[in-house]
């Protein structure tokens, strides 16, 4: 069954939202917790978004394609599943969705609603990554 295009587009705003809240809400708490470990924080990091993405795409696979990435929609367009239109609509969602889900997880844990990383994060792994 396919789901009309606005049904799709607000799976797919409240997928990329809860799923960036779960990623970087889950990414504060681990370090919260972790006492200074970062191989703990990651691991509890790296559960709990695996856990986020698996239920969230058993929850919309069947009306929007649970795709939270404009990458995967990209790659749906280029193969002609999807009308450029189609995948325009998504990628906005997906990125308005994900604004969304990193300010609601900074107002979860108390934080400014927007920042930046203290974190200084280069070179060509990352590029590459």
């Amino acid at each position: 069954m396919k789901f009309h295009l606005r049904a799709r587009l607000t799976a797919e705003f409240v997928d990329s939202t809860f799923l960036v809240a779960a990623v970087i809400g889950s990414g504060i708490m681990g370090e919260r917790l972790a006492g200074g470990n970062v191989a703990l924080a990651l691991l509890a990091n790296t559960i709990a978004t695996g856990a986020a993405l698996v239920a969230r795409i058993a929850a919309f696979v069947d009306v929007s394609g649970a795709h939270f990435n404009p990458v995967v929609t990209l790659a749906d367009a280029i193969e002609g599943h999807f009308s450029w239109l189609e995948a325009t609509a998504y990628v906005v969602i997906q990125v308005v969705g994900g604004i969304v889900g990193a300010v609601m997880a900074h107002a979860m844990f108390g934080l400014p609603a927007i920042s930046l990383s203290a974190r200084p994060r280069h070179g060509s792994t990352l590029v590459f990554s």
